[in-house]
């Protein structure tokens, strides 16, 4: 297993932006990102200073990429 980053949320953001991903709304500390291809994947990031690995792990996997590909895009 490879390791992953410490990030924050507001770059996991721009991250996914890359991919095709926007900013939908934002309740409380949790931004809601949609994708604008199909099948339209909704994503929800937390707007902390550093992102816990399991969550990051989880939201890299529901967006569809694997930790290298996640790595290519920093």
């Amino acid at each position: 297993m490879s390791k992953l980053p410490v990030i924050s949320g507001k770059y996991l953001c721009k991250i996914l932006e890359k991919i095709g991903y926007f900013k939908d709304h934002q309740t409380g500390s949790h931004i809601i990102m949609r994708n604008e291809n199909p099948p339209y994947r909704r994503l929800t990031v937390p707007n902390h200073k550093e992102i816990a690995k399991g969550t990051l792990r989880a939201i890299i996997k529901q967006a569809g990429l694997t930790i290298e590909e996640f790595k290519e895009l920093l």
